[in-house]
């Protein structure tokens, strides 16, 4: 009998199996139906776009400035999988400066780049349902207001550097129409990163359904934004459409939509070390980082750009003062460039010292879930621990002192650190370059001398972050005398 039941509830198992695989592909026909995507191998649409300066505005979180992008054209050929998107670029320009003018931008995505770029194709509504076609989807219900939606989700074959799978998930509102895709993605800063796209305002476009309205939300912060005015399915001169210029020819960089962070994906260079003074170490080999000792800790200015690189400062930290634990890594100021190497810090235990304003981001990010990061943070399990500096923080012991400072008034973020070294009369900045021969001067710098006057500092060296720099330490003299635009 109990044989007979068994074999019974695997019977009934296989069943619901192969009638859940019916109804998701009849989901998912229905909804090519509805598209009207029969035959459809590639597509080009155009119209204004808004891209989110992630990562990297003068606020880390909520109200990010953007770059405009005139002249918006996307162009994605399915049977490669490729994309080629175009247009003018607009930065944003800082209160009062002038309108910056217009610069080509043209970003490619080619069949062979990895799924941080991919995507871009896969969480549009053609690409989503061709993903779902060619993978083993499954199919559940939801209702989120007054519109009960189906959900197909689907994994593609590639996987996250924890060997967990993708997820895509495309919600298919009664009309057969998909009003939003979502998914997951790696980050090094905030770890699974929850990333929408949302479709609003179908028209037809000569038979394919198409979203006149697109938008995309970033851990909950619009990052994109896009109307499109004209759309043609299988465009006869997708050859043309595809074909980037030779570099020569391309005056603007791409510009990443998804989850990538400028520099992250940079293996740690070389990494060498001078002493500056007693216990005082500048680490270089990539974004300059400062070890400083204290009597029983280690204090590091500038976790670096990439875990690679944050796991070679800390390794330097150790060969150069070994038997210390380093207690604090500062966090000069939040752009991704400068935060991605603090996940190793925290799975060493270091307190992140950052900014106040910055401080419910990165302690937020740095704990969110990171099964998809695999890095060593993950692999820790620690709790990261992340306090703010208000203005003014004094790091003391009998040996030395660090204070840390907050900058005023400055375009560039407003949760910008720098260090001083009273004894060693040393301060550490980041981004605030000295200009090459025949280069203006970045108002910035107006504004670092500004503070510096303002707090009364005095110094004889400085230690800056970003290269290019010169491979040493500048002068006080070298800063205030290049100081006026």
């Amino acid at each position: 009998m109990w044989k007979t039941l068994a074999m019974t509830a695997l019977l009934v198992t296989a069943l619901q199996v192969k009638t859940a695989a019916q109804d998701v592909k009849a989901v998912i026909a229905d909804a090519s139906r509805a598209l009207g995507v029969a035959g459809l191998s590639s597509i080009a649409y155009s119209g204004i776009a808004a891209i989110g300066n992630f990562g990297q505005s003068r606020t880390i979180s909520f109200g990010l400035a953007s770059t405009t992008i005139q002249n918006y054209s996307h162009a994605i050929d399915f049977t490669q999988p490729a994309a080629r998107i175009t247009g003018l670029a607009v930065p944003p320009a800082p209160a009062g400066a002038p309108v910056p003018q217009p610069r080509v931008f043209d970003q490619t995505i080619a069949p062979g780049d990895g799924w941080l770029r991919q995507l871009e194709i896969w969480v549009s509504p053609w690409g989503f349902l061709r993903g779902a076609e060619a993978s083993n989807p499954t199919l559940r219900s939801q209702r989120i207001g007054d519109v009960s939606y189906k959900v197909v989700t689907w994994s593609p074959a590639v996987k996250a550097p924890s060997g967990q799978p993708y997820k895509v998930a495309g919600y298919i509102n009664p009309e057969g129409l998909i009003d939003r895709v979502e998914t997951w993605v790696e980050h090094p800063i905030v770890g699974d990163m929850h990333v929408e796209t949302i479709y609003s305002n179908y028209r037809d476009f000569g038979g394919l359904k198409a979203p006149t309205r697109i938008a995309r939300r970033q851990v909950g912060m619009e990052t994109y934004v896009a109307a499109i005015t004209n759309v043609r399915s299988n465009p006869v001169d997708l050859a043309r459409l595809m074909a980037s210029p030779p570099e020569s020819r391309r005056e603007g960089g791409a510009f990443e939509l998804a989850a990538e962070v400028p520099g992250a994906a940079a293996g740690a260079s070389a990494v060498s070390s001078e002493k500056l003074a007693d216990g005082v170490y500048r680490i270089t080999g990539g974004y300059v980082a400062l070890a400083v000792e204290f009597r029983d800790h280690v204090v590091v200015l500038e976790g670096g750009q990439n875990e690679a690189r944050g796991l070679a400062i800390i390794a330097e930290t150790k060969r150069l003062i070994p038997n210390k634990r380093i207690k604090y890594v500062v966090n000069t100021h939040p752009h991704f460039d400068h935060a991605a190497g603090l996940a190793p810090f925290a799975a060493e235990g270091a307190i992140v010292l950052t900014d106040d304003n910055n401080k419910y981001f990165m302690e937020q990010a740095l704990r969110s879930p990171r099964t998809l990061v695999g890095d060593v943070l993950a692999k820790s399990r620690r709790k990261p621990t992340v306090e703010g500096v208000v203005e003014k923080m004094v790091l003391a012991d009998q040996t030395r002192t660090i204070e840390l400072h907050h900058l005023q008034k400055l375009a560039h973020s407003d949760g910008m650190l720098v260090a001083y070294l009273p004894k060693e009369r040393i301060l550490f900045t980041a981004d605030f370059n000295l200009p090459a021969p025949g280069q203006g001067v970045d108002p910035s710098l107006a504004t670092l001398v500004e503070n510096i006057e303002r707090l009364q500092l005095d110094f004889d060296r400085v230690v800056m972050v970003h290269p290019p720099n010169p491979d040493r330490p500048v002068t006080k003299a070298d800063l205030f005398s290049r100081r006026d635009p």
